[in-house]
């Protein structure tokens, strides 16, 4: 599950990693007090606006701004909230804003009245070619990292952690040398380490990144930034972070989906899939592929599909104006083939005149019980006994 950067920062917050003050807003009257609460309590002189999505490269699109005033304040929240923003991870559709963040300025001078300031690039994350969490860092913030790594390599760091003994204080101070830290910023620079690596384990993450970490002028240590993605099968036990999920930043199929607990992931192609097993799907993809089709979804409807779940699946995959065939391919195992196939009838008969293809293999328990139902029904459905024929008919009719 993605969360917003300030959902993420607030648990930042929560083991200790120092995070600049802000607040969220979802008007610019609400934005413009939140500016002034943050003033009183910072006493800063500027601050960042910030749109709210799961999407990077917010500044890029226009969606993030700094201001100097109140006033600047109140009309960049008005041209934020609301727009369609538009980054290299939204695609061409882009994300309509419906929240900024409202933030203390973080660039300000210190005592001596010089800006001595340094962006920094860490993140947390499971390594799961060794089963191990590792802490990626560079001294080449507030850049894409991707970039960093394609142009730079020898710019990011790894340090690889045991799960089981957890962050040690030797690779913590080794984080901080190779950042060329030094003073008071390299002992911050430990705390924000160990914090982060603390909230990355405890929130049950698979990823924190913090881009850019940023050193103050004073010498502080902040998470200028936070994407955040948390394990869904952790949210049994972090109620708490669950009642962040924010759907409107989800795909409405893949929402829609879950509803009726299919796995479900929207792809390009044109061929829709329903299968049960995640493994079976993957290999009902390949053969749809080297049948001269695309997958246009992957569709795992598990072990316990009864009708219910193939008519929901049915009518999510037919949403898809690209779709131009249907493959249904289930092997009884645990579920009937007949319960499927009955609810392949069912999903007809509710939906109405289905005017694409629909192939259907069955195999396993009862599923010559289920050819019957499909084959008697009078529908226009074709039947395939083997993978191979069913990817044929794909190759045939798409």
């Amino acid at each position: 599950m993605n969360l917003h950067e300030y959902q993420g920062k607030s648990i930042l917050k929560k083991f200790g990693v120092p995070v600049p003050e802000g607040i969220v807003a979802d008007t610019p009257a609400a934005a413009l007090q939140a500016a002034r609460q943050i003033k009183k309590n910072v006493s800063c002189e500027s601050f960042a606006v910030k749109a709210q999505i799961h999407a990077g490269g917010r500044g890029k699109g226009g969606g993030v701004k700094i201001a100097k005033s109140f006033d600047e304040v109140e009309n960049f929240s008005k041209q934020i909230l609301g727009m369609q923003l538009i980054t290299h991870q939204t695609g061409k559709e882009g994300k309509e804003v419906h929240k900024v963040l409202i933030e203390q300025s973080i660039y300000y001078p210190n005592s001596a009245g010089k800006i001595d300031i340094s962006e920094f690039y860490m993140s947390v994350l499971l390594n799961r070619a060794t089963g191990k969490n590792i802490i990626m860092y560079s001294t080449e913030g507030g850049m894409d990292i991707e970039t960093v790594a394609a142009e730079t390599p020898h710019l990011i760091f790894t340090e690889e952690i045991e799960p089981a003994v957890g962050l040690l204080p030797y690779q913590a101070r080794k984080i901080a040398f190779n950042l060329g830290l030094s003073g008071n910023a390299y002992k911050n620079m430990l705390k924000f380490v160990s914090a982060l690596y603390t909230a990355y384990v405890e929130s049950d993450a698979s990823m924190l990144e913090i881009n850019p970490v940023f050193k103050t002028s004073d010498d502080l240590i902040l998470a200028a930034d936070c994407k955040a993605n948390i394990d869904d099968n952790s949210l049994f036990r972090q109620k708490d972070i669950a009642a962040m999920r924010d759907i409107t930043e989800e795909a409405p199929a893949e929402v829609e989906a879950g509803k009726f607990d299919l796995n479900f992931i929207k792809l390009d192609g044109n061929v829709g899939c329903m299968v049960n097993g995640a493994g079976l799907a993957m290999a009902t993809m390949d053969i749809i592929k080297l049948s001269g089709g695309d997958p246009a979804n992957f569709l795992d409807v598990g072990g316990s599909a009864n009708a219910e779940n193939v008519e929901a699946g049915f009518r999510i995959i037919l949403k898809d104006p690209n779709v131009k065939a249907i493959l249904l391919n289930i092997f009884g195992g645990i579920v009937r083939c007949d319960r499927v196939a009955q609810g392949v009838v069912d999903a007809y008969k509710k939906i109405g005149d289905i005017k694409i293809p629909v192939i259907v293999r069955l195999q396993g328990t009862n599923a010559e019980e289920g050819k019957k139902l499909i084959d008697t029904s009078g529908l226009k459905v074709h039947s395939a006994i083997t993978l191979q024929e069913a990817a044929n008919l794909v190759k045939k009719l798409v």
